[in-house]
């Protein structure tokens, strides 16, 4: 029973990741995350203000269920799947972390100093938390998709706005990473 305590390699976790986006593209329906938001928000009734959540929500009823099968299973994963506290990680990338405050880097998959109860209690971390959250969230409505959505079912679906909107993702991640992410910290 080791084996279920390690990362699944890509040549068993890639092909189930097909297979799913198969079953569904086969069922005429499309990958992504972001869009449980709006059905979310059409639920609480947005759509008495916005047309944007005039929709009908039970046709989204398979997705809310992706987005609870995700919880659950990050939870089982976590909890009950991992031999591991945390990712393994180069040593440089963890002295690195190290100059920038995040001590738990290695140790944990979120860091504590950014995502731990303490964290909570600091105006600059909620704060940080708060613009970030915003930020995706537009993202994400303005790119018409998440990154889920547009990197894995968009890009198997052959789109080009896909392919434009993961590269985007990709180079905003990079400038994040090494550029605002020393100054923010």
């Amino acid at each position: 029973m080791d084996w279920i305590l390690e990362p699944w390699p890509w040549y068993v976790s890639g092909p189930l990741i097909a297979l799913t986006l198969f079953i569904l593209l086969y069922a005429g329906k499309f990958f992504g995350m972001s869009s449980n938001m709006r059905t979310l928000c059409t639920i609480a009734g947005a759509g008495k203000t916005s047309s944007f959540f005039r929709i009908d929500w039970k046709d989204q009823k398979w997705n809310l269920l992706v987005m609870v099968g995700v919880v659950i299973g990050g939870f089982i994963a976590s909890h009950f799947l991992t031999n591991s506290p945390g990712p393994d990680l180069q040593e440089k990338t963890i002295a690195k972390l190290g100059t920038l405050g995040i001590t738990s880097a290695g140790e944990a998959y979120l860091p504590i100093e950014l995502f731990g109860k303490e964290a909570f209690s600091d105006p600059k971390i909620i704060f940080l938390l708060f613009v970030g959250g915003l930020l995706v969230g537009f993202g994400s409505r303005y790119a018409g998709g998440c990154t889920s959505g547009h990197s894995i079912s968009g890009i198997s679906n052959l789109q080009l706005p896909s392919l434009i909107a993961t590269i985007g993702f990709f180079i905003g991640g990079l400038l994040m990473v090494h550029l605002l992410f020393p100054i923010i910290f």
